[in-house]
C-alpha cells in the first residue's frame, strides 16, 4: 500500500473526532469530564477485546496502561475539560500544538530528525487553525488553556510512544488494549470525583455512542495504524484535519457562519497539512539532516 494511501486513511480519524467538540457540547451533560472519558473509552474496549480475544501479555502491562493513559484518560479528561471551559475553536487552537510538541518528543525518544520543513508547517498550522476558529471575543479561562496545552502534550506522547513500543500483534488489538487500561484508570476516578450522572436522555446515550464507537473503537485503530506506517511528524499533522471538520460540522449543524478570515485559515491549515506530509518524509528529512539541520536543543 502506498504512503498516500496510509496518510489518506489515517486522516480519516482526526477528521471524524472533530466531532467531539459538537458532540460534547450538544448532546452530553455537563460537569462530568472524567465520567464522559471512562464511559467512551472502557466499552469501547471491552467491545474490541471481545472481538479481537487478544490479552496484553504480563510484560507488556505497566507499557499498556502508561499509553492508555496518555492517549485516552489523561487526555480525554483534559479534552473535556477544554471543551467544557473554553470555546471549541480556542481549544481546537491549542490542540493543534500537539504536531509542534511531537517533534521535540520524536526527536529525544525516537531520534527522528528535526527540519525547519517540519517546524515552519506545524507552525503555520497552528496560525491556520487559530484563523479558522479564534475570534476577536473568544473567552479565555486559564484552568481550560492549562487543559488543552496539557492534552496536546498527552496526545503526543502516547503517538510517539505508540511507535516507540510496537507489539507484535494487529492495531485493532493494540487499540483495544490502550482503550480498556484508560477506561480501567478512568472508572474509579470517575467514582470519586464525580457525582453519580443524572438520568441519560437519548441524545447521550446517542453522543456517547458515537464518541465511543466511532470516535474511539473504530478511528483509534486507524490511527494507531497509521502509526506504525507513517512517521511521528506527519501523523500528528494530521490532526490538524480535525479543527476544520468541527467547523464545518458548525457550519452544518449549528448554523454557524464563515468569514473570509476562516475561509483563509482552512486554506493555510491543508496546505500546512500537506507541507507536513512532504517535510517529514524518510528521505526529506534525511537530505535535510545532511544539509541545514535544527539542532535539538535549539528548538
Amino acid at each position: 500500500m502506498s504512503r498516500t494511501t496510509d496518510i489518506l486513511i489515517t486522516a480519516l480519524a482526526p477528521a471524524v473526532w472533530g466531532s467531539t467538540y459538537l458532540v460534547t457540547t450538544e448532546a452530553l451533560p455537563a460537569g462530568y469530564p472524567v465520567t464522559m472519558a471512562a464511559l467512551r473509552a472502557l466499552p469501547a474496549g471491552l467491545l474490541l477485546l471481545a472481538i479481537t480475544r487478544c490479552l496484553p501479555p504480563r510484560i507488556w502491562l505497566g507499557r499498556v496502561f502508561l499509553l492508555g493513559s496518555f492517549n485516552f484518560a489523561l487526555f480525554w479528561v483534559l479534552l473535556f475539560v477544554a471543551a467544557y471551559r473554553l470555546p471549541g475553536g480556542v481549544a481546537a487552537t491549542l490542540g493543534s500544538v500537539q504536531a509542534m510538541i511531537v517533534i521535540l518528543m520524536a526527536r529525544g525518544w525516537l531520534g527522528t530528525p528535526i527540519t525547519a520543513g517540519a517546524v515552519a508547517a506545524a507552525a503555520a498550522g497552528v496560525i491556520g487553525v487559530a484563523s479558522l476558529l479564534v475570534g476577536p471575543d473568544a473567552r479565555l479561562d486559564t484552568i481550560g488553556i492549562l487543559a488543552g496545552l496539557g492534552g496536546a502534550a498527552s496526545m503526543a506522547a502516547g503517538t510517539v510512544l505508540s511507535r516507540k513500543w510496537q507489539p507484535p500483534v494487529s492495531a485493532l488489538s493494540f487499540t483495544a488494549w490502550q482503550l480498556t487500561a484508560g477506561g480501567l484508570i478512568l472508572l474509579p476516578l470517575a467514582l470519586i470525583l464525580e457525582p453519580p450522572l443524572p438520568a441519560l436522555t437519548v441524545a447521550n446515550f446517542a453522543g456517547l455512542l458515537w464518541l465511543g464507537l466511532i470516535g474511539a473503537a473504530a478511528t483509534y485503530a486507524i490511527w494507531f495504524r497509521g502509526v506504525v506506517r507513517l512517521e511521528p511528524g506527519a501523523v500528528s499533522m494530521l490532526g490538524m484535519m480535525s479543527p476544520v471538520t468541527a467547523v464545518i460540522l458548525g457550519w452544518m449543524w449549528l448554523d454557524q457562519s464563515l468569514s473570509p478570515m476562516q475561509g483563509l485559515g482552512a486554506a493555510i491549515v491543508l496546505v500546512s497539512v500537506w507541507a507536513g506530509q512532504r517535510a517529514n518524509r524518510p528521505g526529506t528529512q534525511k537530505s535535510s539532516t545532511q544539509s541545514s539541520p535544527i539542532p535539538a536543543k535549539a528548538a
